[in-house]
């Protein structure tokens, strides 16, 4: 099964740090409607990102998602960290019956190399903030993006939706 939790988590801190260099406000109703994803989902993965002082939300009716520290102080891995918690990159599978060399060693050979590979991993997320994302993103090209609609517009069509 794909987990979806750290790209998801990405796009949002990256909405909101956008959305914040160019002074427009964020919510979760706006990050659901310009990640396509439900807005459930967006409100799940604003807690554990809450919870780490990498968002921080204010309530209300102009209430607004907005960065928990600068962006050039918040790095790749710990938003992955973050929302992905303690779950493991690649699991082994510990309830194979010891029949031969290979079933019987598996399950230790198998942990090191995840590890090593999990390891690398946030090594190179680590390397990366927030602010080096955004400067990257605009590099891109903007020709595909659609046209985005006001915070009121998004909200509006939420309301319709439900």
């Amino acid at each position: 099964m794909l987990d979806y939790r750290f790209p998801t988590a990405l796009q949002m801190v990256l909405s909101v740090a956008m959305a914040e260099q160019m002074g427009k406000r964020s919510t979760s109703a706006i990050l659901a409607y310009g990640l396509e994803a439900n807005p459930s989902f967006i409100r799940k993965l604003m807690v554990p990102l809450t919870r780490d002082g990498i968002i921080v939300s204010t309530l209300g009716r102009t209430g607004s998602i907005h960065l928990g520290r600068p962006a050039s102080e918040i790095t790749l891995r710990d938003i992955y960290t973050s929302v992905i918690e303690d779950k493991k990159l690649w699991a082994s599978r510990p309830d194979v019956a010891p029949r031969c060399l290979v079933s019987a060693n598996l399950c230790w050979y198998f942990k090191s190399i995840a590890d090593e590979a999990e390891q690398a991993s946030l090594d190179v997320l680590e390397k990366r903030t927030v602010a080096d994302a955004l400067e990257e993103l605009k590099k891109g090209n903007e020709t595909e993006c659609a046209a985005v609609l006001e915070p009121g517009a998004i909200e509006d069509l939420c309301k319709k939706s439900r």
